[in-house]
């Protein structure tokens, strides 16, 4: 048995020393290659400075579709998988990376969602690159993170939300969170994170921190059997590049897969009835702080925060399928006013704060007295 494993690492170890031979030569990797690369990581073969090395590699020669493809691949199957959940389940969920520390939006918008009936399983987790992720914002207003399938699967039937933690459905990303860590910079594991939902979803709207990953996004997922597919980047008039989510700060740029086909398009916040405004308006805080804001939301309060909600919120509804925004791929504004007043709606009646306060009884009811 030791012989085996022992031979094992070896082969472990000079398939990663080649990889590296690659990219210090700056050749790209196919993407079995890159499956074979992030699989060895995953499975632990790889040290934490080997595996920082790869990473600096590929971010300073630029990383290809297919190197992502590889590594989607590759963490897809050693996911705790979640099957089984609604066909229409939706995903909004962010790349993290762009540096800007806003408020947490896709978590709100998850909320806004399931308010008006749409499934909803929201991928995240704790912070990287910013002070407060999906699991740090959940976990400070009382969200119960849940593990297993069959209580999720009853969170789903009971509120129509279900978060799911990224290191309990992906602990082989343990081993590359050392490296990932010291090196402090968005790297491809960043782009990886929200086309590795466990739920399996084929609907996503996927925030992204560069534009030029937009459309290599759109098409992995479009490879890998997503159906309905928005890749989005804010590009802010004043800021230091784009931002993972719509804005209202400047245009959105847009890519998007409908029916097998792609579009582009730039989203103006005025084509939604909102008003400009700057990423400053929407600067986050650490858990407590965001979890305080994003309660004040559902509670009702207005501003920067609640419009970048609403128009992040009526995208993912076209996502969904529960309203139309494009015509031969072109965005309707008149529809897309309408969605951000269904998702206004979802707030203003109180249903979104209810589904909050449904998944804090029920994590309350779970937990054990002391």
């Amino acid at each position: 048995m030791s012989d085996t494993l022992s031979a094992v690492t070896a082969d472990s170890h000079a398939l990663f020393t080649a990889v590296l031979e690659r990219l210090a030569k700056r050749e790209s990797l196919s993407a079995t290659q890159a499956e074979e690369a992030f699989g060895v990581i995953m499975d632990g073969a790889v040290s934490s400075e080997r595996i920082a090395a790869f990473l600096m590699a590929l971010r300073v020669r630029g990383e290809t579709p297919d190197e992502l493809l590889g590594a989607v691949t590759a963490l897809r199957q050693r996911m705790n998988a979640v099957p089984d959940l609604p066909d229409n389940t939706v995903d909004v969920c962010g790349t993290g990376g762009d540096n800007y520390g806003t408020l947490n939006v896709s978590t709100a918008v998850a909320f806004v969602l399931a308010a008006l009936g749409i499934p909803v399983a929201k991928h995240g987790n704790r912070a990287v690159s910013s002070l407060s992720g999906a699991s740090d914002v959940l976990g400070a207003l009382g969200v119960p993170l849940l593990a297993d399938a069959a209580s999720l699967h009853s969170q789903m039937q009971s509120h129509r939300a279900i978060f799911l933690a990224a290191p309990n459905h992906h602990p082989a990303m343990r081993h590359a969170a050392q490296a990932r860590k010291a090196l402090g910079l968005p790297t491809l594991f960043n782009l990886v994170g929200p086309l590795v939902n466990p739920a399996g979803v084929r609907r996503q709207l996927v925030g992204v921190f560069s534009p030029s990953w937009l459309r290599p996004v759109v098409d992995v997922l479009g490879r890998l059997g997503s159906e309905r597919v928005w890749a989005v980047c804010g590009l802010p008039r004043i800021g230091h590049g784009g931002i993972d989510e719509m804005t209202l700060a400047g245009p959105t740029q847009v890519e998007a897969l409908e029916d097998g086909r792609a579009y582009s398009f730039t989203v103006e916040p005025e084509m939604a009835g909102l008003a400009y405004a700057p990423v400053s308006a929407i600067q986050g805080g650490n858990a407590q702080h965001n979890a305080q804001a994003l309660n004040e939301l559902l509670r009702g309060a207005h501003g920067a925060y609640r419009d970048t909600v609403l128009l992040n919120a009526a995208c993912a509804l076209h996502v969904a399928g529960r309203i139309s925004l494009l015509h031969e791929g072109r965005l309707d504004p008149h529809a897309l006013k309408n969605g951000v007043a269904e998702a206004a709606r979802s707030l203003d009646n109180g249903a979104a704060l209810a589904v909050l306060d449904g998944l804090r009884a029920a994590g309350s009811a779970a937990r054990p007295e002391r």
